[in-house]
């Protein structure tokens, strides 16, 4: 498709306090459009906001939380009159194996990726109609490849690939545009933690090229806003996963056979992999948690 330009535009994005969502926000108000952010980390969000070219606000909302999300859709609404594209890229990671992991961590990561995504699109989607606007639903290479010691991230961005390709079929005719972006390992606080632990950081380094490789952030998020441009059915934040759609068939038996020796040789150290969500995204998301109950 052509270029739709974001100037006047309302943008929601969801997990904007920092990492993706944080350098979407500034690179989607440098190009005019209007932003509002979404998140747990208030004091966070109102620093995002205060660096902001454009008009934006902020709210604080757990993705998860259906009534919180209505909302936060109604108020952005009265806010701003409108809304033309909403990002749902609020996410969390867990690593380390499935069977010794914290069941509470492993069902978040669930909760937030894939539930929240849903939530997300439940609240917005009727204002989106009325703009005929966009939908970006944030996945990862994880949607397109297994990997071990990620099964609830794999699990949830498979999960999230899958809603949006479904709920593309659903809305198109009604003018929403609905996309899916995909993002290798990213210099970001979630990447960043996992490679804190040493089994986990050893896993992405062994993986072979270019996907064992941490990529800038900056340019991963121009490709994404460009992809918004476009109102792209597929968003590809490193060059190379748009190829990767052509071979993700074997990719599975693939990864099974090479991933069991990797984990072979791994299984003595794999009982110090941290338990809990990664990164300052995680410890944020966990301490909210804790707040509300």
């Amino acid at each position: 498709m052509s270029r739709v330009g974001l100037d006047g535009q309302v943008a929601v994005v969801t997990g904007a306090a920092r990492g993706v969502g944080e350098t979407l926000a500034r690179k989607l108000s440098a190009r005019g459009a209007r932003v509002a952010l979404v998140g747990l980390e208030a004091d966070e969000l109102k620093d995002v906001a205060s660096r902001l070219h454009t008009e934006c606000e902020h709210w604080y909302a757990d993705v998860t939380d259906h009534e919180a999300m209505v909302r936060v859709a109604g108020e952005v609404k009265r806010r701003f009159g409108k809304v033309d594209i909403v990002v749902a890229n609020a996410g969390v990671a867990a690593g380390g194996p499935f069977l010794d992991s914290d069941p509470a961590a492993w069902r978040r990561v669930i909760e937030v990726n894939l539930v929240g995504g849903a939530v997300t699109a439940r609240a917005f989607l009727p204002v989106l109609m009325e703009s005929r606007g966009y939908f970006l639903q944030i996945a990862s290479l994880a949607a397109i490849t297994p990997a071990p010691l990620m099964t609830a991230y794999c699990a949830s961005k498979s999960g999230v690939e899958a809603f949006a390709h479904s709920l593309r079929a659903e809305v198109r005719h009604k003018g929403v545009r609905v996309g899916v972006g995909y993002l290798s390992w990213t210099d970001t606080d979630m990447v960043r933690g996992a490679d804190e632990d040493e089994v986990m950081r050893e896993m992405r380094q062994g993986l072979p090229w270019p996907a064992g490789k941490t990529y800038p952030l900056g340019p991963a998020a121009e490709r994404i806003v460009s992809g918004i441009e476009r109102r792209s059915a597929h968003v590809y934040a490193q060059w190379w996963l748009r190829g990767m759609r052509s071979v993700r068939g074997s990719l599975p038996g693939l990864v099974a056979t090479v991933g069991s020796r990797r984990m072979r040789g791994l299984e003595p150290r794999l009982g110090a992999v941290a338990r809990g969500l990664l990164g300052a995204g995680g410890a944020a998301d966990e301490q909210g948690r804790t707040q509300r109950n």
